[in-house]
């Protein structure tokens, strides 16, 4: 087990339970056992420090802070934030401590096609059948865990075999995407060096992928912030909070409001409008 001290403000709840990740457990001591790319983690907060415990320990303090952000200051992005809308400062000081987590990007897009009309559970469900199928076994804590796949370990996968899945409609995207992957029509590395209005545009070239999924994949795996993903609960908020509706207006409201800093916007509001009461 390694122990890292918290300098900066972190809530480990609120950052693994706000929507970005599916793959966690809570656990009864409160603890959460994570499945990372390529190992699984158990973490907990206690008297101003981070536990991690792994099945696999090498560089694991380093990989606990990449996966949490934990060097990056957010006090940059809060200031940016309350300075440009009055409107955002409660859910700012609520939400300080969400850290945005680094996800894998394969994973990601595979999760963020799923969600498309899509429940949490059903999203989680179907990501843990697809590695459970496919992926490596890990034994953690006394359990079973299944690491996911690599694109690579599905080069023969069949429609039929992810319907079984329960993965629904969404199987022919999920296949269309494996399949240029695997034939390099596609690198996910480069999607890093981007900028993001390209970035969106090559994503949205693939079915499956429309506005909203792309800007997820973007801030979730690639840390673009300047993304601003857009459905009915965003659309609420923002009729509700500042009287826009359209999403051609809203994307423009937030483009000239929150900036360089819209992904972390919407995940503060998210937060703040699900968690307040």
């Amino acid at each position: 087990m390694i122990k890292i001290k918290i300098e900066k403000p972190f809530k480990l709840n609120d950052t693994i339970t706000c929507g970005q990740i599916f793959r966690f457990f809570k656990m009864k001591d409160g603890s959460f056992d994570i499945i990372l790319k390529d190992r699984v983690i158990n973490v907990f907060e206690k008297e101003g420090f981070l536990f991690a415990s792994s099945n696999d320990e090498s560089n694991l303090k380093n990989v606990v802070k990449d996966y949490f952000d934990l060097n990056n200051d957010y006090s940059i992005m809060n200031e940016f934030l309350v300075n440009h809308d009055k409107k955002i400062v409660d859910a700012v000081n609520f939400s300080s401590g969400l850290k945005m987590i680094k996800q894998d990007p394969f994973e990601t897009v595979i999760s963020y096609i799923i969600s498309s009309n899509n429940g949490v559970l059903q999203i989680a469900s179907a990501l843990n059948n697809i590695a459970q199928k496919y992926g490596k076994k890990v034994k953690f804590n006394e359990k079973d865990y299944y690491l996911f796949p690599k694109y690579e370990d599905l080069k023969e996968v069949t429609l039929e075999s992810l319907r079984s899945c329960k993965v629904g409609f969404r199987d022919k995207y999920l296949k269309a995407m494996i399949d240029k992957l695997n034939k390099n029509e596609i690198n996910l590395n480069e999607f890093y060096d981007l900028d993001t209005q390209t970035a969106l545009s090559k994503l949205m070239e693939n079915i499956g992928i429309g506005p909203k999924v792309a800007s997820c994949i973007l801030l979730f795996a690639y840390q673009k912030y300047d993304v601003f993903p857009i459905d009915t609960w965003v659309k609420k908020v923002m009729k509700n909070n500042y009287k826009i509706e359209g999403e051609k207006n809203i994307r423009q409201f937030a483009k000239e409001t929150y900036g360089k800093y819209s992904g972390i916007a919407i995940q503060y509001l998210f937060n703040y409008g699900r968690n307040k009461n």
